[in-house]
Parts: structure tokens; sequence; C-alpha cells
């Protein structure tokens, strides 16, 4: 197990629990799951011996509306009755809990998370499926009204990448820690190219990915989507994009992706066909601008990385295995949101 980043008394999170969480039976142990960058996760189990998942903010000062269980507890309260696969919320603590931070505990699904995205050792026929779900639930989630399930406040209205492109900037600048002159030009390049606000505004979940869901035991069909602390209403193709950028990331990075696998020999989605059945799924027309959704999330993950690397060298990271190769990814996500904007591939 590794090494808990929190401190607890294990006997009084087991009272705050069991007055709290219907049906806990009293703390018997708990695990924290060793992957993952940003809230602690931990798995907990009763002495009736059922599990439940925890997610806590992590110890420490954090930047302003980061690492916010609140959101997700949120967000997946109001999504379960939605087409869109969530854990059943059980519970949201107070900032002052016996975990020292807020947190969140949730159901425990059991399932698979899958970390590689070339799914190696899976057949062409579960690849093929385990990306139609993907796509399938993306759209789902992004044809949800967010009214109709309570989140009509859940973001500020406007230019939704105006707004994300100044707030990942600021935090960016707050975690910079040393030079990147592709971030400075990518900035820059945002700025000068912002797109215009077309009055597309859904649930975003804000890092949708394939290690972020979870998959039957047996089946490709996804059973939940997780980790929502980004979640906002915001312009779909934000998701959309940044689930694409994945197929532009070397296999070998510190984050898994695509790039120079024969996809279409593994079943694996192309860029084009894969926008393409999202947009026939929402009946919408082609993204304009593409070029823009691409470079803003390249961005985007190299500021949120910046914000982990620093967190990490102020000796407060959720998972340090990374770390050393952190800043190299930074450097790569830059460069790739450059080339794109140039329009070659990195």
């Amino acid at each position: 197990m590794t090494q808990a980043l929190h401190s607890y008394d294990p006997k009084r999170l087991s009272t705050y629990l069991e007055e709290h969480v219907a049906g806990f039976a009293g703390l018997a142990e708990i695990a924290k799951f060793s992957d993952g960058q940003s809230n602690p996760t931990y798995k907990l189990t009763d002495t009736a011996g059922r599990h439940f998942v925890l997610r806590a903010k992590p110890p420490g000062t954090l930047l302003k509306s980061a690492h916010a269980v609140d959101r997700e507890f949120r967000v997946m309260t109001a999504l379960a009755q939605s087409p869109v696969p969530v854990p059943q919320m059980l519970h949201l603590s107070d900032e002052d809990s016996p975990m020292g931070a807020q947190f969140l505990v949730m159901e425990h699904l059991e399932g698979r998370v899958f970390w590689d995205p070339a799914l190696p050792e899976q057949s062409p026929k579960f690849r093929q499926d385990a990306y139609h779900a993907l796509v399938r639930t993306l759209a789902a989630l992004h044809d949800v009204d967010p009214q109709a399930v309570g989140l009509a406040d859940f973001g500020k209205p406007g230019n939704y990448f105006s707004r994300q492109v100044s707030r990942w900037t600021g935090q960016y600048r707050a975690c910079e820690t040393q030079a990147r002159p592709d971030m400075d030009w990518a900035i820059d390049w945002l700025d000068r190219n912002m797109v215009q606000d077309d009055g597309q505004a859904t649930i975003v979940h804000g890092d949708y990915r394939l290690d972020n869901v979870v998959f039957d035991s047996q089946t490709a069909d996804m059973i939940a989507v997780l980790d929502w602390e980004l979640s906002t209403l915001g312009h779909p193709f934000a998701d959309l994009a940044y689930q694409c950028m994945g197929l532009r990331l070397p296999p070998n990075a510190m984050i898994k992706g695509l790039k120079g696998i024969d996809r279409k020999a593994q079943s694996l989605p192309q860029e084009a066909e894969y926008v393409a059945q999202y947009c026939a799924l929402r009946s919408i027309k082609p993204p304009e601008n593409w070029a823009f959704y691409m470079v803003f999330s390249f961005f985007r993950l190299a500021a949120i990385l910046e914000g982990v690397l620093h967190r990490a060298q102020s000796g407060n990271a959720s998972n340090p295995r990374d770390i050393g190769m952190m800043s190299g990814t930074i450097d790569t996500l830059a460069e790739a949101a450059k080339h794109t904007a140039q329009g070659r591939q990195s």
C-alpha cells in the first residue's frame, strides 16, 4: 500500500463514517489507490467486508478552485438518473473533517480501468467497442440538459474558451517552475486566435479519457465515468478535442497516446472518423477551427501538469511516481500545441 498523504486517526475516521455513511459498519481497512496525480483516493473496507471509495482534497495549501471534490460530488449526484454512468454518491464532508480536508464517499464498483489507450491485451473487437462506448458516453453527456438536472449554475456565462485560457494562464504563471518558451508561444497564439462564443454550453467533464472510466469486468460496457473535479458548464468541443489529443501523443510518454500506431490495423479510432461519429450521435455540424480546440487542449493539460509539478516540488504530490517525467511531458505538450497551431504534427 502506498503511504497515505493525509494524517488521520483511524478510530475518529471510523466513527465519522459510521455516523454519516448509511450502512457503514466500522472501518476495517483503508488503502490508498496508487494511481492518479490529483485528489488522493482510498479504498475503504468496513467490518462487514463491504467496499467504499473515499476521495479527498490533498492536504496543504491549494490553488483556488483546484481539487474540487464538492464539484465532483454535485455533478455525479446530478447525473445519477442520466444516461451517463456514475457511482452512487454517499457523503460529502466539510473542510473540517477527520482527514484534515474535504472528502466525498461513493460506492465502490468492481470493474477494469485501462491505463494504456492502445489496449494491447484486448481483442480488436473489444478495442472497437470500448472506443465506441467512450464516444457514445461523451455524446450522451453533452446532450444532458444542465437545467433539467439542477446544474444550470454549474458554470459562468460567456465565452468558455476565453475564460479557460485566462484561468489556466493565471494558474500556470502562479505555478511556473521554469521558463518554457513554447508555452509562452501557445498562450500568445490562443489569445490572438480566440474563437467567438457560438452559444454552445453543455456539462463538460474536463478530463475525459480512457483511464478515467471504468469498464465492466468482462465486457466493453462502461460502468462509470470518474474524476469530475474539472467539470463545469462549457463548450463540448473542449472535451472532444481533449480526448482526441491522446491520438496525437506518443505511446511512450508519461501520458500514453496512440501516435505512430497503425490504428486501423489495431481497430483503434482515427481522429476524423471519431469526430464524425461524435457529431453524428449529437446531430450537429462538424467543428470549425479544430486546430484551436486542439491547441487549447495541449496548453490546458500542460498548465495542469505544471501545477502538479509545482505541488510535487513543494512535497505535496498525490502520486510522486512520475514526477521525474513531468517536466519533459509539459514541454512535449507545449511543443505539440505550437506544432498544431502551425499546421504540423509533433
